[in-house]
């Protein structure tokens, strides 16, 4: 199959999620073309067998005070889908994706070509995004008009249905990993724990874009009360607009020569094989891709209760679940898990076993599956 792959080509997750499917398919032996405004971040670098980018170029035109990125991607897509001959466009976010897509649609139908379009929801498209009632007209058209819809939760697919008037069948195919990916430089990364911790001592761990919705001042709250108990260090990774609160809770609770902010890295999860728990405060996630990698990586996950985490996160199994802002339950929660290290270790396995659930290698069948079955529907 020809396959068009639209999506954002930052560090955020429906990019990560998004390059990485497109890279899994080219090596089915798909071909595989991005279409975005930048290369995505995990293709830079590399040329690889089945991976074609297509750039969108925005003009600086001087009518327009905002430049009409959606406009251009549309007609950006009907060029990719006429040349390189597309059977079908996977669309990754609602806006402006999945709306552009709908136009691409119907311009290619006017040159007798049908492109069925796949709209994946990730989460804040329609939890964020979508709850401003001026984008609601255009996040319902597009997603009813999608000829398949999939989210990555079941709790986000019940979250679209409450905040829009979506009658189209939405369906749930979650993110996934690929655990070879992740392994690459363990050892390595292993090697620089002593930079950070004593042996006796754990580490803790939250990775986010510290957006007001990750709670990242629970982290430190949580984390302070941990120490107290358990010989402990903190790592920040990434950085945002609440690092600042984050910073500022540090001092206040006295437990800043226990605390490292590393600021942004180009592979955050690298961190994560020196650590011992992930922390997940927030108010809500779709899935909690960060905690899954964690998992993946074999460190088991502190969490709150809340949108699709329960569906990542088992309770007992691969990690603790506590309610949005219970900041005592989470701190007894992390403590029972790094008391003993025959806790820990139980809690390692099985955050492991859990993310096996989500290897790309069970997912992907799901994918091609769905895109077999709108070309057989809507043959070009």
């Amino acid at each position: 199959m020809n396959i068009g792959i639209v999506c954002y080509p930052t560090f955020g997750g429906s990019g990560v999620v998004a390059t990485e499917l497109g890279k899994a398919l080219a090596r089915q032996g798909h071909k595989v073309h991005f279409i975005t405004y930048a290369q995505p971040v995990r293709l830079v670098g590399s040329l690889r067998k089945n991976i074609f980018y297509h750039e969108v170029s925005v003009s600086d035109y001087p009518l327009f005070e905002y430049q009409p990125y959606e406009l251009v991607l549309t007609s950006k897509m009907v060029d990719v889908a006429l040349h390189e001959n597309l059977d079908v466009l996977h669309v990754h976010y609602a806006i402006p994706h999945a709306s552009a897509a709908i136009m691409a649609r119907e311009i290619l139908k006017e040159k007798g070509k049908y492109v069925p379009i796949v709209t994946t929801l990730h989460g804040t498209d329609i939890t964020l995004v979508g709850k401003d009632e001026s984008f609601e007209p255009v996040i319902t058209h597009a997603i009813n008009k999608s000829d398949a819809v999939t989210s990555v939760s079941e709790s986000l697919k019940q979250d679209t249905y409450k905040y829009f008037g979506v009658t189209n069948e939405i369906k749930v195919i979650p993110n996934f990993i690929c655990p070879e990916n992740l392994e690459s430089r363990r050892e390595e990364i292993e090697g620089i724990r002593s930079n950070y911790a004593r042996a006796e001592e754990r580490i803790l761990i939250h990775i986010s874009n510290f957006r007001a919705v990750k709670r990242v001042e629970d982290v430190v709250k949580v984390f302070a009360k941990v120490q107290q108990r358990v010989p402990a260090k903190l790592i920040f990774v990434g950085d945002g607009p609440d690092r600042i609160k984050a910073e500022a809770k540090c001092r206040e609770l006295g437990v800043c020569d226990k605390v490292f902010f590393l600021g942004r890295l180009k592979n955050p999860t690298e961190a994560l094989f020196m650590s011992d728990l992930f922390l997940l405060t927030s108010e809500t996630e779709s899935f909690g891709l960060a905690a899954l990698e964690a998992m993946a990586i074999g460190v088991p996950v502190v969490s709150s209760n809340t949108g699709g985490i329960p569906e990542v996160n088992k309770h007992g199994v691969s990690g603790l679940l506590s309610e949005v802002g219970d900041i005592e339950d989470m701190a007894k929660n992390a403590i029972s898990i790094l008391k003993t290290d025959e806790a820990l270790a139980a809690y390692k396995q099985g955050a492991k076993e859990q993310s096996e659930l989500f290897n790309l290698k069970k997912i992907l069948p799901e994918y091609e599956h769905l895109y077999s079955q709108l070309l057989v529907k809507n043959p070009s």
